[in-house]
């Protein structure tokens, strides 16, 4: 690649990193290739790179982003490109870092939540990168509660901006955007009440119309209203309060991007929100989060990092968790186990969310982002991990059962298993009832603006490649011609 003349005044810092790294020019270079191969940039360094960038010149990119995090990883320590001597760029990590502190935490998500909602798209064009994924598990994991959350005049941070710039994201002081809250402003229980009835209409939204309906106007949501907030003044318990009903928000718009295939994006959301529900002291949450963040790697082709995820967040709840969030957590294990082809895991695992979803009561006290963990999504769950180990009249008997149970305002959740269903129904030979199963989905997903959704259509479509000039088939093509 080439790169920018520069003054060519020795980079004394990045020379000391590389000392106390123990790099060789050659080892260093290597480490950025093999690096930027994960977000799929073929880079070519070399010692001779190297030798330029000590003597003064400025990688060009987002390669002074990959060369950070190669030292943060080396050396165990969060450095930024300014940490080494090299130029900020729109950094690739920017948004995957777990925060020391809820001030820090709220810097980078609000960064995330302008940008977002901005003009600028660079967050929206980042890849997903399974390396990611570590540092903030395990960071959650091991990670202490915070002590102080609470904000007064006085408080801890006040309502300074704290002179860093967490993952070289924007930063600016909280104004007034037009609303009626300005900063400092003593945040109620009414104003949770609110966040938490804005999550529910636009959680109905994404379960009926996909989450390019209202995605983005939950992030403008989050920017004018949610950052206002977490800059106000509130004591501990109406803090803890505040940061997990923005986690949930956050979470949610990772969810939707998500559904509209912005990978890069949704996993800085997912990040931002584990760490913002470990401000709320709510670890049953931060497990949600995890297993949010093991289904998109189950759905990207990361089945091993999505085990992972699912563990540390079975390992950090423990079994103090209602037995509705134990079954939760084991069935994202076993679709992780079903997507990578291990029987016998999956296996394992379906039994033991079964037997937490049967010990579960009605008295018990049940989160509400755990309420809709029923018999239907269990099912549904097992349809999926049936399917992907092709033992096709398993995954028939639950994906129809599924859908009975499944109330019509799921309509994606439904789409998901018909498609599962008619993947089933196809692999038992019976091409008729796939193709209008399959046909009914296409349907579904032509009002819908999700990707996930089109995808699901797309892949039962490659399933029916080596059909293609049955009768049922043509038939099946020219109806979704039709939907357009």
């Amino acid at each position: 690649m080439t790169e920018r003349p520069s003054q060519r005044i020795p980079n004394r810092q990045l020379a000391a990193l590389i000392a106390e790294a123990g790099f060789s020019n050659a080892g260093l270079a290597r480490r950025v290739d093999q690096l930027g191969l994960e977000h799929g940039l073929d880079l070519r360094y070399d010692k001779t790179s190297v030798t330029r960038w000590l003597r003064g010149q400025q990688p060009r990119g987002t390669t002074p982003a990959l060369i950070a995090e190669v030292f943060t990883r080396r050396l165990g320590r969060r450095l930024s490109a300014q940490d080494l001597g090299l130029d900020a760029c729109a950094p690739v990590y920017a948004g995957l870092e777990f925060a020391a502190t809820p001030e820090e935490a709220v810097d980078i998500v609000s960064g995330l939540w302008r940008k977002d909602s901005g003009s600028q798209v660079e967050l929206r064009k980042i890849a997903f990168t399974p390396a990611g994924l570590v540092v903030p598990s395990r960071d959650w994991l091991i990670g202490r509660a915070d002590e102080r959350v609470g904000r007064g005049e006085s408080g801890p941070g006040g309502l300074r901006v704290p002179p860093q710039n967490p993952g070289g994201l924007p930063r600016q002081r909280t104004v007034d955007r037009g609303t009626e809250r300005g900063p400092g402003q003593r945040v109620s229980g009414g104003d949770i009440a609110a966040l938490r009835s804005v999550g529910e209409l636009f959680r109905t939204l994404d379960h009926a119309y996909g989450g390019g309906h209202a995605r983005q106007a939950l992030v403008r949501y989050l920017e004018h209203e949610a950052e206002p907030m977490l800059r106000g003044t509130y004591g501990e318990t109406t803090g803890r309060r505040l940061f997990g009903a923005v986690a949930d928000l956050t979470r949610l718009a990772g969810w939707t991007s998500y559904d509209i295939a912005a990978h890069g994006l949704a996993q800085r959301y997912f990040v931002q929100a584990l760490r913002l529900a470990q401000a709320a002291g709510d670890r049953a949450y931060g497990s949600y989060v995890l297993v949010t963040m093991s289904r998109q790697a189950i759905y990207l082709g990361h089945g091993r990092e999505a085990v992972q995820l699912t563990r540390v967040a079975q390992q950090g709840v423990g079994l103090s968790a209602p037995p509705v969030v134990q079954a939760l957590l084991h069935a994202v294990e076993a679709r992780g186990h079903g997507a990578l082809g291990e029987g016998r895991a999956c296996a394992a695992s379906l039994v033991r969310a079964e037997r937490a979803l049967e010990a579960a009561r009605s008295g018990d006290e049940v989160p509400h982002w755990a309420r809709s963990f029923d018999e239907a999504q269990l099912a549904d769950e097992f349809g999926h991990c049936h399917r992907d180990l092709q033992q096709y009249r398993q995954a028939v008997q639950h994906a129809e059962r599924s859908l009975q149970l499944r109330p019509p305002g799921l309509a994606r959740s439904r789409l998901f298993c018909r498609v599962v269903l008619a993947s089933a129904r196809l692999g038992l030979g019976e091409l008729d009832q796939a193709c209008v199963l399959g046909a009914e989905a296409a349907h579904q997903a032509s009002e819908m603006r999700s990707v996930r959704a089109t995808e699901y259509v797309r892949e039962f479509e490659r399933r029916l490649e080596p059909y293609r000039d049955a009768a049922a088939v043509r038939n099946y093509r020219d109806r979704v011609a039709a939907y357009g």
